[in-house]
């Protein structure tokens, strides 16, 4: 194995660790509601984690950004811009997750009266949501955290942090439900204890680890108006892209809801192994934005190449092995997430368009790294503006002959022209960042 795949797999193997963990904490609390309620307790979770989804993915740009950014100034070795990117990214955290907390009714409002379900259904949901929010100053804290670790090249602290944080979330979700009998409400409170658990971890690894650092950091500078106002600029374009992405993965449960609970509970178990997938090619993803960001900030274009053209081998091999598990596996999963039969026959009957996502979507994951890493996130906003595009043109044309089918067949194309564009993109936005 060369150097090259042995520093992606560094970053990449604890990456994939912690992403596969993320997914865990949807996934634990759908399989917690399906074993304790019907129908519309899965569906009173995909709709509290599509509002989520809704809220946090909107501040998604405080990871990327700062794992970009921070990789570049690792590059360069300018220890003043990775401590300013730092502060910046915790500022706004927590100034966005004040105010989350201050307009939660009035986002609650929106959602009771924007979102088509049952009263049973809405209850629930709005239950875990009214506890949840209160995770948002770790939640968004986390983002910047992470990201700041990974451009550092540091993949085992978030690691770590997901590690714990998802072993919190099963153990007080499990002891809420089952000893408390606190329903809903319990996989409400597991998620928030597991998210401060995450925090204050995060906090405690960077005190042992990079304390030495606290007296370099310029706060004034940090903090200026001009470099606060350029952090916004640069994140600008990832946020927009965010917003994108946000409109395809909430209307996918909302426009389900309006096909019934039960198609909106089969969607949501499928969607729960899309989810998987997507974050362990997310690993090499994450590796993408670390070490292209690297040999970007040190102007190295030859590794630059060698980095982008490895990395497109590791997704081709991965959506190999997750056809696979689809394929042989697939009905067994479902099992694991629900007991509901009804639930399992409804997903079955859509399951071959799971067969189609990894080798469809792997691009798209990989290529958002290498991308982010670069900087390149113009272009990266582009491209997901026309697939994004793409997706409601087809699912609107096909929706009347093909009802959820034609759900399922706009993703596949949202995923196929992300991933396509941007490889046929990569030596203009890409390799240019180093050569010129």
């Amino acid at each position: 194995m060369t150097s090259l795949n042995r520093e992606i797999l560094r970053i990449s193997i604890p990456s994939i660790i912690t992403n596969i963990t993320v997914p865990l904490l949807g996934m634990v609390d759908v399989a917690i509601v399906g074993h304790i309620g019907n129908a519309s307790y899965i569906a009173a979770i995909a709709l509290g984690t599509m509002v989520f989804n809704l809220i946090y993915w909107n501040f998604g740009f405080l990871r990327m950004g700062t794992s970009g950014m921070t990789a570049q100034a690792y590059g360069a070795e300018d220890k003043t811009e990775y401590l300013n990117v730092l502060v910046r990214g915790m500022v706004i955290a927590l100034s966005v997750a004040a105010v989350l907390i201050a307009l939660q009714y009035p986002i609650a409002l929106f959602c009771k009266r924007w979102i088509k379900s049952s009263p049973e259904t809405i209850g629930l949901m709005l239950t875990y949501f009214y506890i949840r929010i209160w995770a948002a100053p770790a939640t968004i804290s986390l983002y910047v955290l992470k990201g700041w670790f990974l451009g550092m090249q540091n993949a085992r602290s978030p690691m770590w942090i997901a590690t714990l944080l998802n072993v919190v979330n099963i153990i007080f979700s499990l002891l809420f439900v089952y000893v408390f009998d606190a329903g809903i409400a319990g996989v409400a409170w597991g998620t928030v204890m597991a998210q401060y658990s995450g925090l204050l971890l995060a906090i405690i690894i960077w005190i042992r680890r990079y304390r030495h650092l606290w007296k370099d950091i310029q706060w004034r500078a940090a903090l200026h108006l001009r470099k606060m106002l350029r952090f916004f600029q640069v994140n600008a374009d990832i946020f927009l892209r965010s917003l994108c992405l946000i409109a395809v993965f909430t209307f996918i449960p909302y426009i389900s809801a309006t096909m019934g609970e039960e198609i909106l509970a089969a969607n949501t178990l499928l969607m729960q192994l899309f989810t998987l997938t997507s974050y362990v090619m997310d690993g090499f993803a994450y590796a993408g934005e670390s070490v292209v960001g690297k040999y970007v900030g040190a102007r190295e274009p030859l590794m630059l190449r060698h980095t982008v053209r490895n990395l497109f081998y590791w997704g081709v091999a991965l959506a190999v092995l997750f056809t696979l598990l689809f394929v042989f596996f697939g009905e067994g999963l479902l099992r694991v997430l629900s007991s509901d039969e009804t639930v399992i026959r409804t997903a079955m009957e859509y399951m071959f368009w799971t067969y189609l996502l990894p080798f469809t979507g792997f691009a798209a994951f990989i290529y958002d790294g290498i991308y982010i890493g670069a900087t390149a996130t113009a272009a990266m906003r582009n491209v997901m503006f026309v697939a994004t595009a793409v997706f409601f043109i087809l699912y609107y044309a096909l929706f009347s002959s093909w009802q959820n089918d034609a759900l399922w067949f706009a993703f596949i194309f949202f995923l196929i022209f992300r991933g396509l564009l941007m490889l046929l993109g990569q030596r203009r936005f890409v390799f240019s960042t180093v050569s010129n």
